[in-house]
């Protein structure tokens, strides 16, 4: 392929995670290929990359379809990476009559894990190496530097007088779906084995459960769920001492911000390529906590509002390491 790219379409159209975790492709099209580079997501997730100095501009996405694609013709891309995947993705490519490069996503060997159990799944390959094995046409390389996430001036300020002075864990409690989400019972158990005060994190679908455990712990917890935007509690997170998660969209921001991280694993595998990413220029500080051997998981490749057999054992019976709850 000619490297005579002058002009980038980047497709992924949500979520947060996902797409965080296309910023080294955003990062490394720009300073390697020197392209214009434009990227098309959902209207709701264009504040994740607002701030990055490696994107001329980001176009949201419209409906019907064929207004954005009316859009995007208007552009005249000289080529498109679509990091998204899926029929309207596709749609959009055949479309613009651009060149585009698309990833394997694994569909089939995610669905042999999933329904049968097969584990036919890569070993130790993230997707976003994945990404890069995609641009190998454009002789585009892994600059090994990791994720990006690019916090606002005044949100990293309002995070730091929020908890001023106060030295803090960031415990995730949110997460799309109730089979990512750490439940009460392991909330509690990291609570009370941690000697400092633990920050609770996620949006106002879990303020209820914040707000018990700011209860059982008045002294000990600080709970800003469904109080401040995602780019305060990633101020939260680059100054935290450590961040305990799910699989979540700000487990990936703390992996951009090169934060100490904890995993709780439910319903899905870090084998699915999901699991925190640092770059191969940085050292890896992740935990991964697993219930192993549960005939069960992984149940899903994104989740479930409950467990579908009724017992969450994937979270319930993690064994949370004396160690890892001292400061």
């Amino acid at each position: 392929m000619s490297t005579e790219v002058k002009k980038v379409l980047i497709i992924r159209f949500s979520s947060i995670g996902d797409i965080v975790l296309t910023t080294p492709i955003i990062r490394c099209i720009k300073q390697q290929l020197g392209s214009e580079v434009h990227y098309l997501t959902k209207p709701n997730f264009a504040h994740i990359i607002h701030e990055s100095p490696y994107i001329d501009k980001i176009i949201k996405l419209k409906e019907p379809l064929s207004e954005t694609i009316a859009e995007l013709k208007a552009e005249g891309y000289d080529l498109i990476i679509d990091l998204q995947k899926n029929m309207r993705s596709y749609r959009i490519g055949m479309a613009l009559h651009t060149k585009t490069i698309r990833y394997d996503k694994l569909n089939v060997r995610k669905w042999l894990s999933v329904r049968l159990k097969w584990n036919l799944l890569p070993e130790k390959k993230h997707l976003v190496d994945r990404y890069f094995e995609a641009l190998q046409p454009l002789n585009i390389k892994d600059d090994g530097m990791g994720l990006d996430y690019f916090i606002m001036t005044e949100d990293e300020y309002d995070a730091q007088e929020l908890v001023k002075g106060i030295k803090y864990q960031v415990l995730v409690l949110g997460a799309t779906y109730f089979t990512k989400r750490i439940p009460k019972e392991k909330c509690v158990e990291i609570i009370a084995g941690y000697s400092g005060h633990t920050l609770l994190a996620g949006g106002k679908d879990v303020s209820a459960l914040a707000k018990e455990l700011s209860q059982i712990f008045p002294e000990k917890v600080i709970d800003f769920c469904g109080k401040v935007g995602l780019g305060v509690s990633a101020g939260f997170v680059k100054h935290s001492r450590r961040v305990i998660s799910g699989d979540t969209g700000l487990m990936h921001i703390a992996a951009a911000l090169q934060k100490e991280i904890i995993v709780l694993w439910g319903n899905t595998i870090p084998e699915f390529g999901m699991y925190p990413y640092y770059g191969f220029k940085n050292s890896e500080k992740q935990i991964n906590l697993e219930v192993n051997g549960l005939t069960c998981r992984p149940c899903s490749k994104l989740g479930y509002d409950e467990c579908p057999l009724g017992h969450f054992k994937c979270m319930l019976d993690q064994k949370i390491a004396d160690e890892l709850l001292k400061d």
